[in-house]
C-alpha cells in the first residue's frame, strides 16, 4: 500500500511539472514569404544588374557551360563570377 501510494504521488508530481512546461511554450513565428518568391525575387534582381554588363555575363556563361554545372549551382557560379572585377 505505501509503494501504491508514493507511486501514485511521484505520477502526479511529474504530472503535474510537466502541465507547467507545456504551457510556457512560445507562440508561433509571424509566417515568412515563402522561400520561392524569395528565390524568384533575387534571382530577378541579380539578372538586372547582370543585364548592365552583357560581355561579362556571356563570358560567365561559357564558363559555367566549360563546367557543366546545373541548377542552383550554376546561378551561385555566375553571381560570384559577375562579382569579380
Amino acid at each position: 500500500m505505501l509503494r501504491t501510494s508514493v507511486c501514485l504521488a511521484a505520477v502526479m508530481l511529474v504530472a503535474g511539472s510537466l502541465h507547467t512546461a507545456s504551457a510556457q511554450t512560445a507562440a508561433p513565428a509571424p509566417a515568412k514569404m515563402s522561400r520561392m518568391k524569395l528565390t524568384v525575387e533575387k534571382l530577378k534582381q541579380m539578372r538586372a544588374k547582370w543585364s548592365e554588363n552583357k560581355v561579362k555575363l556571356k563570358a560567365c556563361r561559357k564558363e559555367v557551360k566549360r563546367q557543366g554545372l546545373v541548377g542552383d549551382d550554376r546561378w551561385f557560379y555566375i553571381e560570384d563570377c559577375m562579382d569579380k572585377t
